[in-house]
């Protein structure tokens, strides 16, 4: 129970200003439902917030289907009821599945490799060191492949990270090849022999098309270096750019292979109803949280904890 207040308390510090939008705000949804008699004009109020808040038009619309089919029949009545209601299908939106990161087999005599992507500005390079310092914690010996050989400053701002944390850093020259790093940084990490290898890549926008090839190259390099890598493809999202995020999820799921969402800067919007509407578009689990600035400041995502931090007091 513990263990679990603390997941719950990390995500209400990371969802203040979500909860401020949708629920505990002075208009917030907890206070204009409990207590109060249900009526279309309040299920329309309902349905405001959501969107509001970044859940998503699809999530909305299911969410407001239901709570106006219940109000129709006689099935519900009460705000009360159509809060118990909304968190319940909320939760229901994550069946159980594997939301830890994805590693090497057991007793594999390489590294794992995570490739980690995203556009521009989202937060990558702060990701990648709450992930190493979460993996440092585990007892884990990382190094890091600064792949992205375009930005100005790219690689002094990973290395920068990396000396704080302690581990190494294999880079190339600045506007190299970056399929390139990622072959030497995986020769390395076999010859090393570090647990994890974690891949930084530059950013871009989905819409780019020759450098959405350019990261298929580099997973191909990955793939011939190392059997079965990369293990995990995390998706760096910006939870401040709201739907924009969405629309990400679903082109780099498919140009990429996706198969884990990092959702940054949960602590800088008030639309965290992003991680509701990502997971019911796209079938890619969020599996971490930044909820500050610090390495520290990361959560393995747990869909009961955010739900009950979401519609906490």
């Amino acid at each position: 129970m513990g263990f679990f207040k603390s997941l719950v308390d990390g995500f209400k510090k990371g969802l203040e200003k979500t909860r401020d939008a949708i629920v505990t705000g002075v208009q917030g949804l907890r206070n204009i439902l409990t207590g109060r008699k249900l009526d279309e004009a309040l299920i329309d109020e309902i349905e405001r917030r959501l969107l509001q808040a970044d859940v998503g038009v699809k999530t909305t619309t299911k969410l407001i289907d239901g709570v106006r089919a219940d109000f129709r029949s006689g099935k519900m009545e009460s705000g009360d009821q159509a809060l118990v209601y909304l968190k319940r299908e909320i939760a229901s939106l994550w069946p159980q599945q594997d939301r830890s990161l994805r590693m090497a087999p057991a007793g594999a005599t390489v590294p794992t490799v995570i490739l980690v992507t995203g556009v521009n500005g989202v937060g990558k390079t702060t990701s990648i060191a709450k992930l190493c310092s979460t993996l440092r914690g585990q007892g884990k010996t990382v190094l890091l492949g600064a792949c992205d050989t375009f930005r100005a400053g790219a690689v002094a701002q990973l290395e920068t990270w990396a000396n704080r944390l302690g581990v190494e850093v294999v880079k190339g020259q600045q506007g190299g090849d970056p399929a390139a790093v990622a072959f030497d940084a995986c020769a390395a990490a076999k010859s090393r022999k570090v647990d994890v290898l974690i891949l930084d890549t530059a950013g871009r926008l989905q819409t780019q098309d020759p450098l959405m090839r350019q990261l298929t190259k580099i997973r191909n390099v990955v793939q011939k270096q190392i059997d079965g890598a990369p293990h995990e493809v995390l998706l760096v999202l910006d939870a401040t750019s709201g739907q924009n995020a969405l629309r990400q999820a679903e082109e780099f799921g498919k140009a990429a292979g996706v198969t884990g969402i990092f959702l940054a800067k949960l602590d800088g919007t008030a639309k965290g109803g992003i991680v509701i509407a990502v997971r019911d578009v796209t079938d890619i689990p969020v599996k971490f949280v930044g909820v500050g600035e610090t390495p520290a400041d990361v959560q393995a995502f747990d869909p009961e904890a955010f739900v009950e931090a979401l519609f906490s007091e």
